[in-house]
């Protein structure tokens, strides 16, 4: 993982229903909580271990999910990811810094993403 590829600061909004990172870069990712629930990588929400790691759609981080995306807490998990617990106890996804960097929804990461015909993002 290159430096990019860290936070320097993780703010989440409530009110905004938002998380908003600053990568160590400068770049600031602003990613809707009712996204990250819906691209949980968890073995539960990906339909099974042998679908972790597998391709995630973009689109998907715009959708809204069937279940709740109301935030109970947020957690380091090491010195590589974020943990997110979801009002309904669900707490198993952990989103690594090269995954949350990849789905950096901003103009420009959309823009290069649709440049590179990656429609869909794979976790690291």
């Amino acid at each position: 993982m290159n430096d990019q590829q860290r936070p320097q600061n993780l703010t989440v909004n409530r009110q905004e229903e938002t998380l908003e990172v600053i990568w160590t870069d400068g770049h600031r990712s602003l990613y809707p909580l009712a996204g990250l629930r819906n691209v949980c990588p968890c073995a539960e929400c990906r339909g099974g271990h042998e679908n972790m790691g597998g391709p995630v759609e973009r689109a998907a981080l715009h959708g809204r999910p069937d279940k709740t995306w109301q935030i109970k807490d947020a957690f380091l998990v090491g010195h590589y990811a974020l943990g997110i617990a979801w009002a309904d106890s669900h707490d198993a996804g952990i989103y690594t810094w090269s995954f949350l960097r990849a789905l950096c929804p901003c103009d420009q990461c959309e823009a290069a993403a649709r440049l590179a015909s990656r429609p869909d993002v794979y976790s690291a």
